[in-house]
């Protein structure tokens, strides 16, 4: 419960909860609703229906109402994602206010832009403060472009949820630069509050971990990536390190957990540096066989390009893991090199290999590094403290919801609602020295 012992009812909006859970996101709403529960407050979920799941139900005291696809139906691609998230968004919506039916609200909150429309039409039909949390943007996730119409469309839907809500909430500082360069959010409606972690979830039993070991790793060191295989989370960089640190290492082996569009390309760089005997895909692991594998490797790298927070890297020191990161967006905020993890430049697989090579050439010195991040972790990323804090930011959107809708209104009176010019060019340029 928030300091002043109040209960907020929260009516929350996620495109996925499981048993939907395509990548972070999904985790994240499901342990911050029921870490909320869990602190004595009311959370709904609305989300989109999975096969099998009931339409509405309880679950750890979440609940969880989800919205039937409608005809006709759009597949849910690339090539047809504004046209889906559109559709979705229809029945997202009568969905939610079938929910709002059957009690009062204090506050939205809505993850992301893929449920933005269903966000707006629910502010303004039920008169409730509206929260955002900005997971990551379209521009970050290009390295500051937009280069096709579909990117450009995306921006403009995150810049108008950012717009239309009374806070907005983001993961790392390294994310608050991020929306107020590409979104002109003004720093006071911004909240840091960063992701959470189950410690518990990660701990792995020694027999799990000695036969992941024995499943992925050779005569010599364990290195291992878990996540999803896309051009921004920097695998190639790995794969272009790894005959440097097979030289320096032998009986070497990689595993790659993930999946995703990009593992056809990866697999052409392992077939071009001559390392196919050394890296090994496994796909997606289950919640049982990630913390293990974690667990068993000698280091756990995260080369991302973009990262707005670096979830991955609190779920590998949870497992006990040394950590080398790359030193960008919200991971450089997680790891103090040399004390929590060692670091490198991202985009840069020569200084990859040095800081993988610190970790795997001094055991001592590892396994001291892991250890701090493990106790890190507890400290800082329990789920209870992270909603707590969120907690906080639903009561000031509460006070300020009056204050801001006045001012909003003014503002669309006097100068119309405001159109988004993405101009042409990096968005992020010049980049910020880390």
């Amino acid at each position: 419960m928030s300091e002043n012992n109040k209960s907020v009812r929260v009516l929350m909006l996620s495109w996925e909860y499981p048993p939907i859970v395509v990548g972070g996101l999904g985790r994240h709403v499901h342990a911050l609703a029921t870490a909320l529960v869990e602190a004595g407050h009311e959370v709904t979920v609305v989300t989109r229906h999975s096969p099998g799941a009931p339409l509405e139900e309880y679950a750890e005291g979440v609940r969880i109402v989800r919205a039937p696809e409608d005809l006709p139906r759009f597949p849910l691609d690339t090539q047809n994602l504004l046209a889906w998230t559109m559709a979705f968004n229809h029945t997202l919506t009568r969905a939610a206010l079938r929910a709002a039916e059957s009690g009062g609200y204090d506050v939205i909150h809505a993850h992301d832009w893929l449920v933005a429309h269903t966000a707006v039409t629910l502010k303004e039909h039920l008169d409730l403060p509206l929260v955002a949390t900005i997971h990551a943007t379209e521009a970050g996730r290009h390295q500051g472009w937009l280069p096709d119409p579909m990117n450009k469309t995306i921006h403009s839907v995150e810049y108008w949820l950012a717009a239309e809500a009374c806070r907005v909430i983001v993961c790392s500082e390294y994310m608050r630069w991020e929306i107020d360069r590409l979104l002109d959010t003004p720093a006071a409606r911004v909240d840091v509050v960063p992701n959470g972690v189950d410690v518990g979830v990660w701990q792995a039993p020694q027999r799990a971990v000695t036969a992941a070991r024995s499943t992925f790793a050779g005569d010599g060191p364990l290195l291992g990536y878990a996540g999803r295989l896309v051009y921004e989370k920097g695998v190639q960089d790995l794969m272009a390190a790894v005959p440097q640190l097979r030289a320096r290492h032998s009986g070497l082996r990689v595993v790659i957990a993930g999946d995703g569009p990009y593992r056809g390309e990866l697999q052409r760089t392992i077939d071009e540096h001559g390392i196919g005997d050394v890296v090994r895909f496994s796909g997606f692991l289950g919640a049982g066989q990630l913390p293990a594998l974690m667990a068993a490797t000698d280091a756990l790298v995260v080369p991302s390009i973009y990262e707005p927070f670096g979830m991955v890297a609190l779920e590998g020191a949870s497992a006990g893991a040394p950590l080398a990161v790359a030193r960008t967006g919200g991971l450089a905020e997680i790891v103090e090199p040399g004390v929590t993890g060692v670091t490198f430049p991202a985009k840069n697989p020569e200084a990859l290999a040095g800081s993988v090579d610190a970790l795997l050439g001094d055991e001592p010195f590892a396994r001291r590094v892991a250890r701090r991040a493990k106790a890190m972790v507890s400290e800082r990323y329990g789920w209870l403290s992270i909603a707590e804090r969120t907690v906080d930011v639903y009561l000031r959107a509460t006070g300020e919801a009056a204050g801001f809708a006045a001012a909003q209104t003014a503002r669309y009176l006097e100068q119309g609602r405001p159109t988004i010019v993405v101009p042409d060019g990096n968005l992020l340029e010049p980049a910020v020295a880390r």
